[in-house]
């Protein structure tokens, strides 16, 4: 699913204003009428992500600037990662399932949701006692995101694993407790990026990987579909690796 261009104009004109009406964000973008119209009122990113007030003008429920306020609106769990790291792993829990029931993910665990949720927790925090190894410290005012509701269409929400938000970059991480990828679970990682690239704007890269937790030493790429793109795959244990790539954390 690719992004649409004319859907990220929009929603960054809007976040970058203090309230604008439709005539003004044609006028801000350079998009016609109809068709900013079009997205205010016909998009499901765009109804759930905006809201009109009483002039008609649109506002952004997320702010495209850090910290993302309002984007804990929209997670099971949400904070820096420092704060994150302060967390015990009951605490960290509580406050995840509590803001899932919030944001309406369901907390059935026939299939092992909780076990996937600490799964997910330990390699994250693997992840940051390596980058402590290497003397990369600066990551704790990045943020961290666990559970992100994201409305496809009508009633359609899924939910993004993991979010790791950097200064310019959003890694998006699908957490699978295998040890090799299949192709739905690609392009499943790799179906967040819309929403994320109209949520973050133009100013960040969005960066979908899958990670596979029962996996070691391994670190790779796997095509989307049908499509020419490819998808960053790897092991709870090479996360590093993709954080160094896109980076560059050893220095």
């Amino acid at each position: 699913m690719k992004t649409d261009m004319t859907e990220r104009a929009v929603y960054s004109a809007i976040c970058s204003s203090d309230g604008l009406k439709a005539r003004e964000i044609a006028r801000v973008t350079g998009i016609e009428r109809e068709t900013v119209n079009r997205h205010l009122y016909g998009s499901p990113f765009m109804r759930e992500l905006c809201w009109r007030d009483r002039e008609f003008r649109w506002h952004g429920f997320i702010r495209q600037a850090r910290p993302h306020k309002g984007l804990e609106d929209f997670c099971g769990f949400y904070s820096t990662v420092r704060e994150f790291l302060s967390l015990g792993e009951k605490a960290w829990f509580e406050r995840l399932c509590e803001g899932c029931s919030r944001v309406g993910r369901s907390l059935n665990d026939t299939r092992g949701l909780f076990h996937s949720f600490l799964d997910s927790r330990r390699v994250m925090e693997e992840l940051f006692e390596a980058l402590d190894d290497v003397g990369f410290t600066s990551y704790g005012d990045w943020e961290i995101c666990f559970e992100v509701r994201i409305k496809r269409s009508g009633r359609i929400r899924i939910y993004a694993d993991v979010l790791l938000i950097t200064e310019d970059r959003v890694f998006s991480l699908e957490f699978k407790m295998k040890d090799a990828p299949e192709d739905g679970e690609v392009e499943q990682a790799a179906k967040y990026c819309p929403w994320l690239e109209v949520v973050f704007g133009p100013k960040y890269d969005v960066i979908p990987a899958l990670v596979l937790t029962r996996a070691a030493d391994q670190y790779g790429t796997a095509p989307i579909g049908r499509t020419d793109a490819f998808l960053p795959v790897c092991s709870g244990d090479m996360l590093f690796n993709l954080l160094d790539e896109y980076v560059g954390v050893i220095r």
